[in-house]
């Protein structure tokens, strides 16, 4: 980049899949521009809609479903248009390294296993990925038999959380948490097929109230890029098909 060097803060709302991902992201980021400051905040996508819509000072915000910043754009909260895809996200079975339960072969079977009194996802009224796993399992046939285990995470990372604690037998978390050093070493997973729910298309836009556009538009541009690309591949998330 040529000209004045870009200075000033960021602050990112990003969905809780992104928690590790995002770390990194900023990490190089700010490297190659060190006048800037990227603070993120992560948590549940549909949360954000809604501290967002009541002024939250975000500046640029990721979300784990891209409808929710269409929607933003829909209210003259962001630009126009200007949602962008970054990736695809999937879901995966997590167990910590002790349990007993052969996720390997029974994948989302082993949810109805006897042994299993609690199963941690994240709540499906505001976060996408509770949405997918409550899919998947209705597309397994297993739904109604596992429902009443369910301990809700507010987010994916806390649903995560709770199974990586003790505090619930296995989880349907995010691939890209699953892969994330906290928890690669720590626990197995299997990958639920993606076809059993409906498609995680990621998307972010850089709000209007942004106080610093130049740097958000920057950042966003950052992420979306070859060197961001590489990031985000690392962690799972697909190329969305131009």
């Amino acid at each position: 980049m040529t000209g004045t060097p870009l200075t000033g803060h960021v602050a990112v709302a990003a969905a809780a899949d992104l928690r590790f991902a995002m770390d990194d992201l900023i990490a190089i980021y700010v490297a190659a521009h060190p006048g800037v400051t990227v603070e993120p905040t992560y948590g549940s996508s549909g949360t954000f809609v809604t501290q967002i819509s009541e002024g939250a000072p975000f500046d640029v915000y990721f979300s784990a479903d891209a409808a929710y910043p269409r929607k933003l754009e829909t209210a003259g909260l962001a630009v126009s248009g200007s949602t962008e895809l970054y990736g695809i996200g999937q879901i995966v079975v997590w167990v910590p390294n002790d349990s007993m339960l052969d996720i390997a072969t029974r994948g989302l079977e082993a949810l109805t296993d006897p042994s299993v009194k609690t199963i941690a996802i994240a709540n499906p009224e505001h976060a996408p990925y509770g949405r997918a796993a409550e899919a998947a399992m209705r597309t397994a046939g297993i739904y109604d038999a596992v429902k009443s285990r369910f301990v809700l995470g507010e987010n994916v990372a806390q649903a995560a959380q709770f199974v990586e604690s003790g505090n619930a037998d296995i989880g349907v978390i995010a691939l890209s948490l699953a892969v994330a050093p906290d928890l690669k070493d720590r626990g197995r997973y299997a990958v639920v097929p993606i076809e059993s729910y409906p498609r995680l298309e990621q998307g972010a836009v850089v709000l209007t109230s942004a106080a610093n556009p130049d740097a958000a538009l920057s950042f966003l541009d950052f992420v979306l890029g070859p060197d961001g690309r590489t990031v985000l591949d690392r962690y799972g998330f697909l190329l969305p098909p131009s």
